[in-house]
């Protein structure tokens, strides 16, 4: 027998009250009762990882040196949003800051150590290698990643689930795209990544890294400005204007396989969202790049 044909006006009418129900659905919360930690979470990728991780339904701690744009932040976004002073080079802070998030909360769900500094451009030779700022990004960098991935692991372990979650680069995947005491540090965080998720994996918890192209953020503006004097901490000279932010967009496009988006801080907001929700829940060790095929991609034979 032919199958039976709804008649047009019954079809159409059902199709039209999906629709309808569709549209007047809400964005499902993706993060919705979650327990979050940020790092470097005051500004640029960290900012705008808290505010998207709020939007999505998690409760967010704000860890910073920024005392006073942390406060604006999560005064800002509260009651959702909170803040705590860290140093991420300093044990005692880190402990802190896991401790008084589980004390306030009852668990921690996600931990996303975002805190990180770029280092002196100007020193681009590995003739000018200077020890001293070697061991300043490293401790930041580095140090600052294990010590997150130790402490949250402490309290994830024990109820089996958990999300880490660090910030490395795509000058952590291949050479020539930072300086070498970054390069380094970013390398470190990949391969620490891999060797955690290996750990950890066996209690639930999941560790992976974000890997962002260029994002104008105050911490690449500013390092890339030349100051008058080469010893001068361009970091502390303000934050940029919006005609510098643009001159480094446009930079990074120029240098990007993929055209036509213009990758910014929601982008690698968007990718960490996605590797702290249930939608990653079999995802672990690893890697995820963000940068439009930069570090896959190079067209060598005019394709």
């Amino acid at each position: 027998m032919p199958a039976q044909v709804m008649p047009e006006k019954a079809l159409q009418g059902g199709i039209h009250v999906m629709c309808k129900e569709s549209m007047n659905s809400p964005a499902p919360r993706r993060l919705e009762g979650k327990i979050a930690i940020v790092t470097g979470g005051a500004k640029g990728i960290g900012e705008a990882t808290v505010r998207l991780f709020a939007r999505h339904g998690a409760k967010v701690v704000i860890a910073d040196v920024e005392d006073a744009v942390g406060n604006v932040l999560a005064n800002s976004l509260a009651p959702s949003v909170t803040y705590v002073h860290c140093d991420v080079t300093l044990e005692e802070d880190i402990e802190n800051l896991i401790d008084s998030t589980v004390s306030r909360y009852g668990r921690l769900d996600i931990l996303f150590s975002n805190a990180g500094v770029l280092g002196n451009q100007k020193r681009k030779s590995i003739l000018d290698f200077d020890a001293d700022e070697f061991d300043r990004v490293m401790r930041v960098n580095v140090r600052g990643s294990a010590l997150g991935m130790k402490h949250a692991a402490r309290v994830m372990v024990p109820r089996g689930t958990g999300c880490i979650i660090s910030t490395a680069s795509v000058a952590g995947v291949m050479g020539g795209l930072g300086p070498h005491s970054y390069t380094a540090s970013k390398h470190a965080i990949v391969g620490l990544t891999k060797n955690t998720a290996c750990e950890l994996g066996r209690y639930g918890i999941r560790v992976n890294c974000i890997s962002p192209f260029g994002v104008a953020t105050s911490m690449l503006v500013n390092a890339w400005r030349k100051c008058e004097d080469e010893d001068e901490d361009c970091m502390d000279i303000g934050g940029p204007c919006q005609e510098e932010v643009e001159k480094m967009e446009e930079f990074v496009r120029g240098l990007a396989n993929l055209q036509g988006p213009t990758l910014r801080a929601r982008d690698i907001a968007e990718a960490a969202l996605y590797l702290a929700s249930d939608e990653s829940r079999y995802v672990s060790g690893h890697n995820l790049v963000v940068d439009g095929g930069v570090t896959t991609s190079r067209n060598c034979v005019g394709l």
